[in-house]
């Protein structure tokens, strides 16, 4: 197997760790503009995710930072193409960190619920910014033989790329509700089950979409294998979420992601960004990858540290890893930045003197 080779695998085993790590995040913060008014369930859905949320954004930085460097020329038609839509999920995801820094800083309702509906509308832009991108690098861009995108600034507004945000949308909220009843207890892990239940044979309906449109145009028996695994995985989340087992609901619901996803990038290798003008022009790893020498300090430098993000990860799901109910948190109040603090502290000396 050759180096190219070996970094498109590892490209779509970050992403794929991206969506199964970040999709819950994005999932709860989604919920929390529909699934309770209750602010201590909502502290309660924020606390799930709080100890990981930033952790797991390390692999969407991962993954884009190893595309630029072991697939420039991806990276480069790719970004220029869509920066409409990866701008809206760069300032979606701020949206989302400054949401959950700051909205525990008040105690009023009206500054609660305006810091609820950042964190979830940017959710909801991140997930569909991510998955339109994601669907467009497996369906196609109308790019020319220099990479460069033909058409005006909406041009990769196509139904692939709703189909694909849509696809991204479903699962992350069908993937929250199956963490959040894992990880909590009370009304919260009840709805949350009940969501799976209820909903998620519609939720994922576009994400199966996506990935039957590619296997019908590019499918192999290896990969149609992966379909029929990620059918099974599905199902067998379903009803265990139904007979209350949460634990093996997340197992099948993740299964289910890294088994249709591997099937998607599976098929449309070697091609890692089509041309929808012409296949001649379709971007492959062996014309758009970086040289051997740059593949192969990456490979060094991957092999030290990607172990070293494993564990601490690792570490920190272990040490978070009890279930939380409304009653483990405390009441609401406000906090006083500290800068007015130390501001108030000294005006008060200066008096005093």
């Amino acid at each position: 197997m050759d180096l190219p080779t070996i970094w498109f695998i590892a490209i779509a085993a970050l992403w794929i760790g991206y969506l199964l790590l970040e999709g819950f995040d994005l999932g709860v913060g989604m919920l929390l503009l529909f699934s309770t008014h209750k602010d201590r369930e909502r502290r309660l859905m924020l606390n799930a995710i709080g100890p990981v949320w930033d952790g797991n954004e390390v692999w969407l930085i991962t993954a884009g930072a190893a595309t630029f460097a072991a697939f420039p020329f991806w990276y480069a038609s790719l970004f220029s193409a869509l920066y409409i839509p990866l701008t809206i999920v760069l300032v979606s995801l701020i949206f989302r960190a400054v949401a959950i820094e700051y909205r525990g800083k008040g105690s009023t309702d009206k500054w609660r619920m305006w810091w609820d509906r950042a964190l979830g509308l940017g959710s909801l832009g991140s997930a569909f910014g991510i998955g339109a991108a994601l669907a467009l690098t497996t369906t196609g861009l109308p790019i020319d033989a220099n990479g460069d995108r033909v058409g005006g600034a909406f041009a990769w507004f196509t139904p692939y790329a709703v189909l694909g945000g849509l696809a991204v949308i479903g699962f992350a909220l069908v993937h929250a509700s199956v963490f959040l009843g894992l990880k909590t207890d009370g009304d919260v892990r009840v709805r949350a089950r009940s969501f799976v239940v209820r909903w998620s044979p519609v939720a994922l309906l576009p994400i199966v979409a996506w990935v039957l449109i590619i296997q019908f145009q590019h499918g192999t028996p290896i990969t149609w294998a992966l379909v029929v695994v990620a059918v099974i995985a599905v199902v067998f989340g379903w009803i265990s979420a139904r007979a209350g087992r949460e634990g093996w609901a997340f197992v099948g619901v993740a299964a289910f992601l890294v088994a249709g996803a591997s099937s998607i990038f599976a098929a449309v290798y070697p091609v890692v960004l089509p041309s929808t003008i012409d296949p001649a022009f379709d971007l492959t790893i062996a014309n758009a990858a970086s040289g051997e020498y740059t593949l192969g300090v990456m490979s060094i430098v991957t092999a030290i540290g990607l172990p070293l993000v494993f564990v601490y990860q690792g570490w920190t799901y272990w040490v978070f890893r009890n279930r939380l109910s409304v009653h483990h948190l405390p009441e609401a109040h406000d906090v006083k930045p500290a800068v007015a603090s130390a501001s108030s502290a000294s005006a008060s000396s200066s008096s005093a003197s």
